[in-house]
């Protein structure tokens, strides 16, 4: 799979992915922060689902109908569980990240729900 990582969500998150064979782009070699806006168009334009701890992408899919390829949040996920929980999430949801789903992981719960994607 094709991911976008948030500087926020870490490096070793992005290094794990990448470690299990994923195209991973980090956020911060983009250089100076772009904005969420234009992170979440990178990641659709590249065909990339957008993995971040923010929780402002939601609004921007939701409420101004931003495309998207597929977004991931780890509000409120200490850095030290995100791997775990993104192994969990590859492992069981895999259909729900290939089609674009909007996924958030919060508690050791997740919740996917569906936006206006890109496909």
């Amino acid at each position: 799979m094709r991911f976008l990582v948030d500087a926020c969500a870490g490096k070793r998150l992005s290094d794990w992915l990448r470690k299990s064979g994923h195209d991973v782009l980090d956020a911060w070699e983009l250089g100076h922060d772009p904005g969420d806006q234009a992170l979440l168009e990178r990641a659709e334009s590249e065909n990339r689902i957008l993995v971040t701890i923010d929780t402002d992408f939601g609004e921007l899919i939701f409420l101004n109908e931003i495309k998207h390829n597929g977004l991931v949040r780890l509000p409120d996920v200490p850095a030290a569980k995100r791997i775990a929980l993104m192994a969990e999430l590859l492992e069981r949801h895999q259909q729900a990240l290939a089609t674009g789903s909007l996924i958030t992981i919060r508690n050791d719960r997740i919740r996917i729900s569906v936006g206006s994607v890109s496909h």
